[in-house]
C-alpha cells in the first residue's frame, strides 16, 4: 500500500502545464446559463463578483444564442459575452474550453450530456466545476480522462453541490480538528442529514431517471452503484460495505434512516481520502444517514423516512409508475419560487470517532440546499480554482472538491456565509 501511497501523492504534485495566472480571455466560462439554476449561478457571480475588486470576466454559454442574452439581460449584464455550442459537437466545445480558465457545468443529467465537455477541458487543460450526483458518470470519467487530465493540468472536479460539498469537506473539517485535538487522525467519521427544507428538484429527478435508464441497457452500471469504493483508484478499498437501508439506533446520533444522498457522497469522500494519500488510515470508515432524533419520535420518523424513500425509488425503478412520479415532480429546468427558496436551509452533523475520542461538527446553510446553497457552492468552488489555482499545489486529473480545494474552499464558503464549525 506505501507503493500506491506513493504513486497518489506523485500525482497531486505533478507539474502544471500551465500557468494559473488567468492569462485566458476568460476566469469562467457558465455552460448552462438558461436552466434555472444556470441562471442562479449566473446571478450570484454578477451580484459578488463581476465589479469591484475580483474583476471577474465571466462568459454566459448555451445552444441556443437569443436565450442566453435573455438571461444576460434578465440578471442586469446585457453586455456579458455570450458563447455558443452543443453538448454533442466537440469543436464549439473545445472553442468554449480553450477560451477558459474554468468551466462551470449545470447540464445534466451529465451521463446523457456531460462527456464531450469534459473531454474537451481535459484536452485543453481547462478546469472543470460541475453539480454531478451520477456515480456512474464519474467513475467513467475517472476511467476515459484521469491520465490524461493528470498530463494537461486539468482539474476535473465532479460533485461540487449540495451532493458532495458538505460531506466532503464536513469530514475534512472534523479530521482536521480530531487530529488537532489528539495528534492522530480519526478511524471513523459518520455523517447525518437534519432538519432541512428544500423545493423539488427537477434535475435530480431527471438524473435519476436516466440511471434507471441505463441499468435497462446496461445492468452492469448496477454494480457500479452498489460497490461503495466505485470511485476509488484501482485496487484501494477500505473496510466500508453498503449504504445503510433500513432503520437503526446510533449512540452518537440517535434514530437513523436511509440518506438517498449517500449514494454518492460516501464514494466521494472515500476517493478524496484515496487521492490524498489515505492519511486516515487503510481501514478509515465513513458512512452517511438521515438523523430522525431520539425516543420514541425519532424512531417513527425514522421508520416514516425509510418507508418514504424506499416508495419513491420503487415508484422510479418500475417502469408502469415512472410516469405518475415525472407528473408530480418538476421538469429539468424548472425548480422552486424565490419565496419557497427562501425559506429552504439544511443541517448536517459530522461524528469523527477515535480510540474512545469524539470531534463533532456541523455544515449548514439558511438556503435551499438543493438551488441556492447550491449555487454558491458551485460557484465558490469554480472561484477557488480561478483566484487561488496556484496556491492549491494540485495537479490534474479527476478530483474532488476536498481532494483539489480543501480548506482554501471551507474559508471561501465561510466568507460566502456558509456554516462550517466544529462543536465545542
Amino acid at each position: 500500500m506505501d507503493f500506491v501511497r506513493r504513486l497518489l501523492y506523485e500525482a497531486r504534485m505533478t507539474t502544471l502545464p500551465r500557468t494559473r495566472d488567468r492569462s485566458r480571455e476568460f476566469d469562467i466560462v457558465l455552460w448552462g446559463a438558461t436552466g434555472y439554476t444556470g441562471q442562479l449561478v449566473a446571478d450570484y457571480l454578477v451580484r459578488n463578483y463581476l465589479h469591484g475588486d475580483v474583476g471577474l470576466r465571466l462568459a454566459l454559454a448555451g445552444r441556443n444564442e437569443e436565450k442566453v442574452r435573455r438571461v444576460a439581460a434578465d440578471i442586469g449584464e446585457p453586455e456579458l459575452p455570450i458563447l455558443v455550442g452543443d453538448s454533442f459537437d466537440a469543436p464549439s466545445l473545445d472553442s468554449i474550453a480553450s477560451r477558459a480558465e474554468v468551466v462551470i457545468t449545470t447540464v445534466g443529467p451529465y451521463a446523457k450530456y456531460g462527456a464531450e465537455l469534459v473531454a474537451a477541458c481535459v484536452r485543453n487543460g481547462t478546469d472543470y466545476c460541475d453539480l454531478s450526483g451520477e456515480t456512474q458518470f464519474v467513475r467513467a470519467m475517472i476511467d476515459t480522462h484521469h491520465e490524461e487530465a493528470q498530463r494537461t493540468g486539468a482539474r476535473i472536479v465532479h460533485c461540487c453541490g449540495f451532493d458532495s460539498i458538505p460531506s466532503d469537506l464536513g469530514a475534512l473539517m472534523v479530521q482536521g480538528e480530531f487530529k488537532r485535538r489528539h495528534g492522530k487522525y480519526a478511524s471513523e467519521v459518520k455523517m447525518a442529514a437534519g432538519k432541512m427544507s428544500w423545493g423539488p428538484c427537477g434535475g435530480t429527478l431527471a438524473s435519476m431517471l436516466n440511471i434507471f435508464e441505463e441499468i435497462g441497457k446496461n445492468p452492469a452500471i448496477r454494480k457500479v452503484l452498489g460497490d461503495p469504493y466505485a470511485l476509488n483508484p484501482k485496487g484501494v478499498r477500505g473496510a466500508d460495505k453498503g449504504d445503510q437501508t433500513g432503520v437503526r439506533y446510533d449512540r452518537h446520533l440517535g434514530w437513523t434512516g436511509p440518506f438517498i444522498m449517500a449514494a454518492i457522497n460516501t464514494r466521494i469522500v472515500r476517493r478524496s481520502h484515496a487521492l490524498l494519500g489515505l492519511p486516515w488510515g487503510e481501514d478509515f470508515r465513513y458512512s452517511e444517514v438521515m438523523s430522525a432524533g431520539k425516543g420514541p419520535r425519532g424512531f417513527m420518523r425514522a421508520v416514516s423516512c425509510t418507508g418514504g424513500i424506499a416508495a419513491l425509488v420503487g415508484a422510479i425503478a418500475f417502469p408502469p409508475t415512472r410516469p405518475l412520479v415525472v407528473k408530480r415532480l418538476p421538469a429539468p429546468g424548472e425548480g422552486p419560487s424565490e419565496e419557497a427558496r427562501a425559506k429552504g436551509y439544511f443541517n448536517t452533523y459530522h461524528v469523527a470517532i477515535g480510540d474512545g475520542e469524539v470531534v463533532r461538527g456541523i455544515v449548514a446553510d439558511r438556503r435551499d440546499p438543493g438551488y441556492g446553497s447550491t449555487a454558491v457552492m458551485l460557484s465558490e468552488a469554480a472561484l477557488c480554482l480561478v483566484l487561488q489555482g496556484e496556491e492549491l499545489e494540485v495537479g490534474g486529473g479527476i478530483l474532488t472538491p476536498a481532494s483539489a480545494m480543501g480548506e482554501r474552499l471551507i474559508e471561501r464558503l465561510r466568507s460566502a456565509g456558509l456554516t462550517l464549525e466544529i462543536e465545542s
